[in-house]
């Protein structure tokens, strides 16, 4: 992987059989997020890598994921040309203006608007994320809520009513997502 790892986080999921890792390194020109998602849903077993790449704002620049469900080959590719979103070569105009990507697969992309927090002088970020709802694999707009409560953040997200008290590393990473992830940071050098 091109790029300094800064740290690497490991997930069991809390909601189903699964698990996720995922790097995190310094590059070049900004951030990437390189992860292995293995899950077992309605659907079968699946098997996804992503990629995430990021500015030096901790915005979202693209995504790649691919991988198998059951018997599915999946391949997304997903990019901000200006600001508007653009999937598989189709535009998105339904999450124009959004700067970060939510992949509903992983706790990872929850890093980017998390960095942006931890890194300003506000307690709390309101932000518009590009959310992929997997496995449907459409985008849609996620206004997301983020606020410093001591050590734990506050999450909530408008479009689907949840609220929760996430537990966050320093790198970013979630370390706890109630119900859903429970994982563990590792920090390089």
């Amino acid at each position: 992987m091109p790029g300094q790892t800064i740290a690497t986080a490991d997930w069991r999921a809390l909601d189903r059989v699964g698990e996720d890792s995922c790097r995190l390194a310094r590059t070049s020109g900004g951030w990437m997020l390189v992860g292995h998602a293995r899950f077992h849903d309605a659907d079968g077993f699946a098997a996804l890598d992503y990629v995430v790449r990021c500015d030096d704002g901790w915005h979202t620049l693209s995504a790649d994921i691919s991988g198998t469900h059951e018997d599915k080959t999946i391949h997304l590719a997903l990019h901000r040309e200006a600001g508007e979103w653009v999937l598989n070569d189709e535009p998105q105009p339904q999450v124009s203006g959004a700067l970060d990507v939510d992949l509903s697969f992983t706790p990872a992309t929850n890093l980017m608007p998390l960095r942006r927090l931890q890194d300003g002088t506000e307690h709390d970020l309101r932000t518009r994320a590009a959310w992929l709802r997997y496995p449907a694999c459409e985008l849609a707009p996620l206004d997301q809520v983020y606020t410093f409560k001591g050590r734990q953040v506050l999450y909530a997200a408008r479009q689907t009513g949840y609220e929760t008290e996430l537990s966050v590393d320093d790198s970013g990473f979630v370390t706890l997502y109630p119900g859903l992830w429970d994982g563990e940071v590792r920090h390089a050098g």
